[in-house]
């Protein structure tokens, strides 16, 4: 697209608490020789995003100063430095891995930079994000896309990515185990397609919003996933006495193999550790309040692996990219509404009224 160095960019910007205001922010500059300027295509709707705007403040980040939102984008390279591969030439469209890591400390030369204590991530408290026209990205934060890959699913990299994350290098999916998921948003329900793709001979996603659950049909051609209503059960035995009930996977061998919550809440954890088989793994992906009370009776008599699972670390776009070239994934099923960039506050709006599941952004137009 047409750009002129003398031009602004425009920037959707937080600046106060339930206030999203579109700003013009100076044109990013390219720094290091290995740096791309991104026109923004499009960009989704985190949780993440949703909390700053609302509360302002997300665990140990606090807003202090005006922030642009925004982390799960695609974008079409406009420029880049002298010293970057020619596989990064204007025109290309690439997925963006929005965290910048140090790269030299231990956990980012083993592949854990998502570990990285001086990660800078993109709309994470003082960084900005890219829900603007343009951006400016590192070349190794960037993968191209090839032409069967949109740029929309270029965006849905992101999420896919954490899915990814959880299922291939924490719970260590196995062809021919049994997966549990605890909510069906939209790490859920993308960590049960990649448990799918990865082979699991049954996949249950459980929620207590059954519209949800509907979003499985048609995520994965791996074959179908399973779904469990678990509104009507009043605490954690009950959602694993049902679960047992209805799933032959559950009852032969005592219980699954591997079981993530993705949702954060007390009751999903619980339930997730007690559906369980002995030695089985259990992975924490979901964020919610900082303490909550776990069966740890349970966990050392059972001899439950437990982990935890943040964000994506080495390799993980790769897959997620792999996974959605090769059709093993659709990604699209997962996006309900798609917003102009000029829409930002209604697609926001949209979100905080709990409708759909991916809402996506356009980028800026001139």
């Amino acid at each position: 697209m047409p750009y002129h160095e003398d031009e602004s960019n425009p920037s959707w910007v937080l600046t106060s608490p339930q206030t999203l205001t579109l700003l013009p922010r100076p044109l990013p500059k390219l720094v290091h020789p290995t740096d791309l300027l991104l026109h923004i295509t499009h960009t989704g709707i985190c949780g993440s995003d949703l909390h700053y705007l609302l509360h302002h403040r997300l665990g140990p980040f606090t807003v202090t100063a005006p922030l642009i939102l925004g982390h799960e984008s695609s974008g079409t390279i406009i420029s880049h430095g002298p010293g970057t591969l020619p596989q990064f030439s204007p025109g290309t469209r690439v997925a963006i891995e929005p965290g910048i890591p140090c790269r030299y400390c231990q956990r980012c030369k083993a592949g854990r930079y998502n570990l990285c204590e001086g990660m800078k991530f993109a709309a994470t408290p003082p960084v900005d994000g890219t829900l603007a026209k343009y951006v400016v990205m590192p070349a190794d934060m960037c993968i191209p896309l090839p032409e069967t890959v949109s740029s929309e699913e270029g965006a849905m990299l992101e999420p896919l990515a954490v899915g990814v994350h959880v299922m291939r290098s924490q719970a260590a999916v196995s062809p021919g185990e049994v997966v549990v998921v605890m909510g069906a948003g939209p790490v859920g329900l993308l960590c049960a397609a990649v448990a799918k793709a990865r082979g699991a001979a049954e996949v249950v996603v459980v929620d207590v919003v059954k519209s949800r659950l509907e979003f499985v049909k048609g995520l994965t051609t791996c074959g179908g996933i399973e779904t469990f209503h678990s509104a009507g059960c009043k605490d954690s035995s009950e959602v694993v006495e049902g679960l047992k009930e209805r799933f032959g996977g559950l009852r032969v061998g005592g219980g699954a193999h591997k079981a993530v919550d993705a949702t954060g809440v007390e009751v999903c954890i619980q339930s997730a550790i007690g559906v369980l088989r002995p030695g089985g793994t259990f992975v924490q992906a979901g964020m919610g309040r900082d303490l909550v009370q776990v069966p740890m009776v349970e966990v050392a008599a059972k001899e439950i692996v437990v982990k935890g699972s943040f964000r994506y670390a080495a390799g993980d776009y790769e897959e997620a990219l792999r996974l959605v070239k090769d059709q093993l994934v659709d990604v699209r099923g997962l996006i309900t509404h798609r917003f102009k960039f000029t829409e930002a506050v209604e697609a926001f709006e949209t979100v905080k009224r709990g409708e759909g599941v991916k809402v996506i952004i356009e980028g800026a137009r001139d």
